[in-house]
């Protein structure tokens, strides 16, 4: 029952969509302006899409509270969907994290403070030669872009008034160090 009702308010709902895109535009609302001619212009028409449109709205309104009601009612008393649930796996439960060597656990604020200061400087430095390889990376493809060097024009003499290109230089790309020792050709 509840499919079919789904069915039929589908139905509706384009039947609807489309009547109301049969209708004449009046200029008003969202559409702007409007074509003085639309797809039916006789005014016996238009009072038949008019009175459609009605009907059609108060089908769909009322089928749209009655689905609802519906699926209120067939509603089952339940927890959570559980369909997309993993299945559980039998594993130990984990050890909470234990000190390596037992001095570890007579640590001294200082001795912590210190530990942590390592870790920083080593973090730092990790970061720094990440940087420096970017960099590095980047001035290489840079590198190995061809240079175009722009035209030179000379200007326009007295009595001639169209400029000269005078000289046009396009520089090679410039070789990645690979450390080979052949030329360029």
């Amino acid at each position: 029952m509840f499919s079919f009702l789904l069915v039929v308010h589908a139905l509706i709902a384009s039947a609807l969509v489309g009547v109301i895109l049969m209708q004449r535009s009046e200029g008003g609302g969202f559409a702007g302006g409007g074509s003085p001619a639309g797809l039916m212009s006789a005014r016996g028409a238009a009072d038949f899409l008019t009175r459609t449109t009605a009907v059609l709205a108060v089908l769909f309104v009322t089928l749209s509270i009655l689905i609802s009601a519906l699926a209120g009612v067939n509603r089952k008393a339940g927890g959570l969907d559980d369909s997309l649930k993993r299945p559980v796996v039998d594993a130990a439960p984990a050890a909470p994290a234990q000190p390596v060597t037992p001095e570890a656990q007579n640590v001294t604020p200082e001795q912590q403070a210190a530990l942590l200061a390592q870790q920083k400087q080593a973090f730092e430095q990790q970061q720094k030669q990440a940087a420096d390889a970017q960099r590095r990376q980047e001035s290489e493809r840079r590198a190995a872009q061809p240079k175009i060097v722009a035209p030179k024009v000379a200007a326009p003499t007295v009595g001639n008034s169209t400029p000269k290109v005078t000289k046009v230089e396009i520089a090679p790309a410039a070789e990645p160090a690979t450390g080979s020792t052949t030329p360029p050709q």
